[in-house]
C-alpha cells in the first residue's frame, strides 16, 4: 500500500474483512483510529448471490435448497455454510466492537446503494470528512443489469459498468426455502438493527 500524503485518504477493500475472525484485532494494531465502511444488504438476497456466483464457476455443486440445510424436513438451518454464516452481521459486528467503537464505522444500505446511490454515497463522504463532490449527476441506471453505472459528467463516453460477474440472474428459490430462510435470520437482524441503531427494513422487503 502507498504511503498517504498530507490531504489524501488511503482506501482499502474487501469482501472478506467484516467476517474474518482476526481481522478486527489485526487493523486495529496496525491502525487503531481507521473509518470502517461496512455494506450490508439483506442476508437471504446475499446469500442467494454468493450461491449464484459460486455456481457460476463451479456448476456441479448442489443445489442452494440443499447446502442450505441440514434437515430439510425439520427446517435446519445449516449456519455453517458459508454463504449462510456471513449474513448473521450482528456475529461479526460483535466482534470488531471489542475493538473499534461504532462511531468509527458507517454501515451502507446495499438495496438503497442501487436505488439512491448518491444518496448512500453522501453519507459516506460525509463520513470520511469530504466534501460532496460525487452527486446524482455521476449515475445511470442500467436496465439491464438492475444497477447504477458510473458516469463522468462532462464526459460523454458510455458509463462505466461493473464486470459481467455482476448482475448475474439469480436461481429460482423455492418460496418455502425463502420462508424459512427469513425466519432464521429475523432475530440477528433485529439484534444488527439494535446495534448500529439503524433498521434496513429488511422485513418490510421480504413482505412485500
Amino acid at each position: 500500500m502507498p504511503s498517504t500524503l498530507e490531504g489524501q485518504i488511503t482506501m482499502e477493500k474487501t469482501p472478506s474483512y467484516f467476517v474474518t475472525t482476526e481481522a478486527a484485532k489485526r487493523i486495529h494494531s496496525m491502525a487503531r483510529d481507521i473509518k470502517l465502511i461496512v455494506v450490508v444488504r439483506n442476508p437471504v438476497t446475499r446469500a442467494i448471490s454468493d450461491y449464484t456466483q459460486t455456481l457460476s464457476k463451479k456448476p456441479e455443486i448442489p443445489s442452494f435448497e440443499v447446502l442450505a440445510f441440514k434437515n430439510r424436513t425439520l427446517g435446519l438451518v445449516d449456519a455453517s455454510w458459508s454463504a449462510l454464516r456471513i449474513g448473521i452481521y450482528a456475529l461479526h459486528l460483535e466482534r470488531w466492537l471489542q475493538y473499534f467503537p461504532l462511531s468509527q464505522m458507517i454501515f451502507v444500505s446495499g438495496e438503497r446503494l442501487i436505488v439512491d446511490p448518491a444518496g448512500e454515497l453522501a453519507k459516506v463522504q460525509d463520513f470520511l470528512g469530504l466534501k460532496r463532490i460525487v452527486t446524482d449527476k455521476h449515475f445511470y441506471f442500467n436496465k439491464t443489469k438492475g444497477f447504477p453505472c458510473l458516469k463522468k459528467p462532462e464526459d460523454s463516453s458510455a458509463p462505466r459498468c461493473l464486470g459481467k460477474s455482476k448482475g448475474r440472474t439469480h436461481p429460482k428459490i423455492e418460496p418455502d426455502v425463502i420462508h424459512r430462510l427469513q425466519k432464521f435470520y429475523k432475530p440477528f437482524n433485529m439484534m444488527f438493527y439494535q446495534m448500529t441503531g439503524q433498521d434496513f427494513k429488511w422485513e418490510e422487503e421480504e413482505n412485500r
